[in-house]
């Protein structure tokens, strides 16, 4: 005769286990922050908590009325270095005017990002700057090799930038030469083109890895006033995802913008926001054509 006892508990217990990996073994049990719940179905680890390699996070269902019959099931994480993102700006800020007799200082050491970290190390990295003229030429090369800004190296179809190219070394000052050499750049004064635009460019490198790499730009617009430097960023950040010269954007996600005037920024009278959509140069592929978006009135005084 069969006999149905149904007075045991099916209750169970949870429990997550964490364990360093090696080419060989996943056996050192990593032990967390007590704020991390390790004994629910669900398991949620905070950003920057595990450092770089590979996990084995296992999670063993145990009946409590039989400690005996239990069950585990585990996935391997590997835990990698998050790309930095490279501003040559603050906040990361794709486009400001300066007027040419206003030095301009581009100091991607000090504003560039490492979400990694609490803050950025620029000791660990190499930088080497670009310039072209926006809309008329590519950035200068020979042979498809790109020209820093300091090369003396003439391409004798895509000119310097800097107006007169004998007298690079006064026109240029590298900053933090000792601690992280290069990791600012200074264009002074009267280096620049009145009524132009140029597209500066920073290549970053990684001192112990160099297949570790980073790419930023700016465009700056070079006019006869004395402008201050206003800098535009996302308030939700993550939001706002780096792609070289832009910023990605789902299509259905609202934006929220601030601002931040650097310098003496007293008595405004007041702020304007435009608006500009962008197009490939029919001409030259290798610049973006920017068309004041008129619509902006349809939305005055609300969010779209």
């Amino acid at each position: 005769m069969i006999q149905f006892n149904c007075d045991g508990s099916l209750s169970t217990t949870r429990k997550w286990t964490i364990k360093n990996c090696t080419s060989n073994s996943c056996s050192f049990e990593i032990l967390l922050n007590e704020n991390v719940m390790t004994t629910y179905s669900e398991l949620y680890i905070p950003s920057r908590t595990l450092a770089y390699g590979v996990y084995q996070l296992t999670l063993t269902v145990t009946m409590i009325d039989s400690p005996n019959l239990k069950s585990s099931s585990s996935v391997y994480v590997r835990i990698t270095a998050t790309g930095i993102t490279a501003n040559l700006v603050q906040l990361g800020t794709s486009m400001i005017t300066r007027g040419d007799q206003q030095d301009l200082l581009l100091d991607p050491g000090t504003f560039s990002v490492d979400p990694d970290e609490d803050t950025f190390d620029a000791t660990k990295w190499k930088y080497t700057y670009y310039c072209r003229i926006y809309d008329l030429y590519n950035f200068p090369n020979v042979q498809g090799i790109l020209l820093s800004i300091d090369d003396s190296t003439i391409d004798p179809h895509n000119p310097s930038c800097l107006s007169n190219r004998s007298g690079n070394g006064t026109k240029l000052i590298f900053g933090n030469s000792t601690l992280s050499p290069n990791s600012s750049l200074t264009v002074l004064s009267g280096s620049l083109q009145l009524n132009q635009i140029y597209q500066f460019m920073v290549y970053m490198e990684n001192r112990k890895n160099s297949s570790i790499q980073a790419t930023g730009y700016v465009l700056v617009t070079i006019e006869v006033t004395h402008p201050q430097l206003i800098a535009v960023g996302c308030v939700i950040s993550p939001m706002c995802v780096p792609n070289l010269e832009f910023q990605l954007l789902n299509p259905t996600t609202q934006v929220a913008l601030f601002t931040v005037c650097i310098g003496t920024c007293t008595n405004l009278q007041s702020i304007k926001w435009n608006i500009y959509q962008g197009s490939d140069n029919s001409t030259s592929s290798n610049s973006t054509q920017w068309t004041l978006f008129n619509n902006t009135i349809l939305y005055e005084n609300i969010w779209f």
